[in-house]
């Protein structure tokens, strides 16, 4: 045991650092600034971390956000799926009335057309008709006599309602003798040399044609005239010194 008072022994067990330097006592502003820290330090504590209760309050609010998100993110889904529905039907729909428009002119179209020009078949067959009462009327007139004249009468009678009927229809002849070829109505069906007239010109019709308003029903086959050859002009010139002579 040792002989120390009992209270020194304490006071060297609880805190032996005591008595190995000198003692600094803590001034006012230090005990104040720690003061404050301490309290600092409390408060940001206390800010920082919620208590049990408000983590129990928050908890329902945020399940409450997270559903309503997630319902919200539903209805932006299917909104954008109307939406793109309805473009599709407003496409195919504008693309149904273009086909519709398309359809009414092209029937529109095809009604006039059929108007103007749906007895072309017909015109065809009696143009036949027409070209054989030409032909007679030319034989007759070659041949006049008594025993054929009131035939040709009948015969010119019923050329002339033939025509009168066509016109009625817009059934017109096309004009080509005298006239500069054209390839859209005349169809050439031989040249003749000829020095009178410019080349091209149709010297001679062979079979009438004929139009339906501006359509052409049957082209007039005609003989066109071409610049004679030398050989040729040089006979035309001996032709034309005898029939002087």
């Amino acid at each position: 045991m040792s002989d120390l008072p009992e209270d020194e022994q304490l006071g060297s067990a609880v805190d032996p650092s005591e008595e190995d330097g000198p003692k600094i006592a803590a001034s006012d502003e230090m005990e104040a600034a720690l003061r404050e820290a301490t309290e600092s330090l409390e408060s940001a504590e206390s800010e920082g971390a919620p208590t049990a209760e408000e983590q129990d309050a928050a908890s329902p609010d945020k399940l409450t956000i997270e559903l309503l998100s997630g319902e919200l993110q539903d209805l932006k889904g299917l909104h954008e799926e109307k939406v793109k529905e309805c473009e599709e039907r407003t496409e195919a729909h504008l693309r149904l009335q273009a086909e519709f428009d398309n359809f009414r002119r092209r029937s529109l179209k095809e009604k006039q057309e059929s108007l103007k020009f749906g007895h072309q078949n017909l015109v065809k067959d009696l143009l036949s008709a027409v070209d054989d009462l030409e032909r007679a009327l030319e034989h007759g007139a070659q041949n006049v006599g008594p025993e054929v004249e009131g035939i040709l009468n009948g015969v010119e009678l019923v050329h002339r309602e033939v025509l009168g009927a066509l016109a009625k229809h817009s059934v017109q002849e096309i004009q080509a003798e005298g006239l500069t070829f054209d390839p859209a109505v005349h169809e050439a069906m031989g040249q003749i040399p000829s020095g009178e007239v410019p080349a091209n010109t149709v010297l001679q019709v062979l079979q009438k044609g004929y139009v339906i308003h501006d359509r052409m029903v049957r082209p007039a086959r005609v003989l066109v005239s071409r610049e004679p050859t030398a050989a040729e002009a040089g006979s035309m010139e001996s032709g034309g010194e005898s029939e002087d002579r």
